[in-house]
């Protein structure tokens, strides 16, 4: 059989080239597009999942609408009246219908014109700023959509980390999970801020407009709109013409989306619109701006709206506030404060006009008191064994290289302690300071309450160191409570909006810083300054005890004084420490103190002082059976163990017998009672004492 050398044929080429292996970039770029798509999707999921779980966390739309940004503080005087409302200011809740058409399309046309189409943020919004910054070179700021405002509203603050806009952002997205846009566009338009302390669209019609939000126009919808940009800057009780500058960017904004036709474009007329009068800031602010500032001490951790019930008596504030416009010298600031003989703040004035100067002169400017110092000079040398009809002479002296001279220039010679003081004889006021020493002045000076640094050189007697008005007239105001320790309050109770008492000041049990006898001798030497002296012009038609205070130069004037248990210091003189002309104690500060007294005591019993001044019995008894008997500085304790305890501790002598008396220089050394511990000062001070 014939060998089969047949073979196959082989299989035909494909007509195709083969294909290449894919480059290792080409497939690096494949797996990252895939991985990119993979994470993204999963990115997408997380945020999903964040959203909706942040959205189930959100309040309900009732409860968004009771909550408030900020607290409220409503200050009232002692009879229940309001003096002042502070913080956030709302308005009546407007729903979406009761919101004119005309102010919902302006604040969606100028803040946000895509906020129908996107989902709580802007990508569109956010692609241009970016695109905008690379272009330009220069950082450009995306605008917050009206969701992300909102957001930031109720939610967040305005710190610009990054921490802080991604959670703006899931917020946002997570309103617009669980709400509609009319919705997140109603609490929009009534919580965001207009400015002047209005939150919401119908508390910024009242204040700048005078009518309730649901009857806003064209120009004002497009002038309320544009605030929120920046209320400081664009709100019109700040500057009228950048308000209507900025309305009109509104209004050319809201042309351009087709909200409003040019032809009622060109009918806004600005020109027409009338703004509401805002209320003046009377001189009631110098005392509530003193009175909250207390506040943090006594509800360090409170942030809920609260009631602060004061001790202001809005009468007498009218009161004071005339007596200081009508007698102040032209070109001087003046300032008062009254106390009721408990402390409690009757009156305050920090100046001619809150508005022009918010500084309280009454509480933070330190002057030079002038001769209204002498108060505590002669309280030293009553406490040190002078009386009222002690002899001194009115001549030249020099102590230490300083040589004062009396107003005037003429010396009376041999006169007694009363006419001294009542003529405010400063060459009398230099040799007893120079007799009792002047650090005893300054110890009964601290002792009062006067907190500000005191030096002791020999012309302090005559007011060289600088004080506050509420300190000295505290100061007098002890005398006046013949001794016992006063502290200036103005805070009756605190209650929250319900009524609930969250703080009451309680009935307070002051120390003696004076003994009765001393205070009696200051109060005949005050009391003769009135009748007599260079208070004249104090006099009320009833009793009155004071002491006038002219600086050199005519730089400051103060009257001081006190009658039917209310003191009043007043202070005249100018801010930057220049002269004023014909400036003196007894003129216009004693003017308008007696203005300002008659008012304030009128309803008031007449009270006679006690100026009988009676020494204690071992002072004035002669015989040795006093002695025997003991004087305060022999006395001894025994405290519960039955361990003696010395007479300088607990209990303390009474405060005008701690020590016995020692005969010498016309003088009786008497141990002046201990001053006002750090506690009690800083109590009365607000805690922020001078250093």
């Amino acid at each position: 059989m014939a060998r089969n050398d047949i073979r196959r044929a082989p299989p035909p080429r494909s007509s195709r080239p083969d294909k290449p292996e894919p480059s290792r970039l080409r497939r690096f770029m494949r797996r990252l597009f895939v991985w990119g798509i993979a994470f993204a999707l999963l990115g997408a999921m997380a945020l999903g999942v964040a959203v909706a779980l942040t959205a189930r966390s959100l309040p309900s739309f009732s409860e968004l609408k009771g909550s408030q940004v900020g607290q409220t503080i409503v200050v009232r005087a002692r009879d229940g009246s309001e003096l002042v409302a502070l913080g956030p200011s709302y308005g009546r809740w407007l729903s979406s219908g009761e919101i004119p058409q005309v102010m919902r399309t302006a604040m969606v046309s100028v803040e946000d014109r895509r906020y129908y189409s996107h989902f709580g943020i802007d990508p569109l919004g956010l692609a241009r700023a970016g695109f905008v910054s690379l272009s330009s070179g220069k950082s450009v700021r995306a605008t917050s959509t009206i969701t992300q405002q909102l957001a930031r509203t109720v939610f967040l603050n305005n710190s610009r980390s990054l921490g802080r806009k991604a959670r703006e952002a899931l917020l946002a997205m997570a309103l617009e999970w669980k709400f509609s846009k009319a919705e997140i566009l109603e609490l929009y338009l009534n919580k965001v801020y207009f400015g002047g302390g209005a939150y919401g669209v119908d508390a910024a019609s009242r204040k700048f407009f005078g009518h309730p939000g649901t009857q806003l126009s064209l120009p004002e919808a497009a002038m309320i709109a544009g605030m929120v940009k920046a209320p400081s800057h664009y709100s019109p009780t700040a500057d009228r013409e950048a308000a209507i500058g900025r309305a009109k960017v509104v209004l050319g904004v809201m042309q351009e989306n087709a909200a409003i036709t040019p032809a009622e474009a060109d009918a806004a007329d600005f020109e027409k619109l009338t703004f509401a009068k805002e209320t003046p800031q009377n001189s009631v602010r110098y005392f509530t701006d003193w009175v909250l500032d207390q506040l943090d001490l006594l509800l360090p951790e409170n942030s809920a709206p609260i009631e602060v019930w004061t001790t202001l008596d809005p009468g007498l504030q009218r009161a004071a506030t005339e007596a200081i416009l009508r007698n102040a010298p032209g070109g001087a600031q003046g300032a008062l404060v009254s106390l009721d003989r408990d402390g409690a703040v009757l009156a305050m004035i920090g100046g001619t006009d809150y508005v022009t100067s918010n500084y309280n002169r009454a509480t933070k400017a330190v002057r030079q008191p002038g001769s209204a110092w002498k108060l505590f000079v002669y309280l030293a040398a009553l406490e040190a064994g002078y009386n009222a009809d002690a002899e001194v002479v009115d001549e030249p002296v020099t102590i230490d290289g300083w040589s004062p001279r009396n107003s005037g220039g003429t010396y009376a010679g041999k006169i007694d302690v009363r006419t001294a003081f009542a003529y405010s004889k400063n060459t009398v006021a230099a040799q007893l300071g120079n007799e009792v020493g002047f650090s005893a002045v300054a110890g009964m000076a601290k002792r009062l309450g006067i907190t500000t640094p005191i030096s002791t050189v020999p012309s302090m007697v005559l007011g060289s160191n600088e004080v506050r008005l509420i300190d000295l007239t505290r100061a007098f105001a002890v005398v006046s409570a013949r001794g016992a320790a006063i502290e200036p309050y103005g805070i009756l109770k605190i209650t929250s909006n319900e009524g609930e008492v969250l703080y009451k000041r309680e009935a307070q049990q002051p120390p003696t810083l004076i003994a009765a006898h001393v205070s009696a001798g200051i109060t005949d030497l005050l009391q003769t300054a009135v009748s007599i002296g260079t208070g004249r012009a104090a006099q009320i038609g009833r009793p009155v005890a004071g002491k006038t205070g002219t600086t050199s130069s005519n730089k400051d004037g103060w009257f001081m004084g006190f009658s039917s248990g209310i003191t009043t210091g007043v202070w005249m003189g100018r801010d930057d420490n220049r002269a004023v002309p014909g400036l003196q104690g007894g003129a216009a500060p004693a003017r308008a103190f007696a203005a300002y007294m008659r008012t304030a005591v009128a309803a008031r019993p007449v009270e006679k002082f006690q100026t009988e001044a009676v020494l204690p019995t071992w002072q004035i008894e002669p015989d040795d059976e006093a002695m025997l008997s003991g004087s305060p500085a022999d006395y001894y304790y025994v405290d519960e163990q039955g361990n003696l305890v010395s007479p300088r501790g607990d209990p303390p002598a009474p405060a005008a017998e701690a020590a016995a008396p020692e005969q010498g220089g016309g003088l009786e050394t008497v141990e002046p009672p201990p001053a006002a511990n750090d506690d009690f000062l800083n109590e009365a001070t607000g805690g922020r004492r001078p250093g």
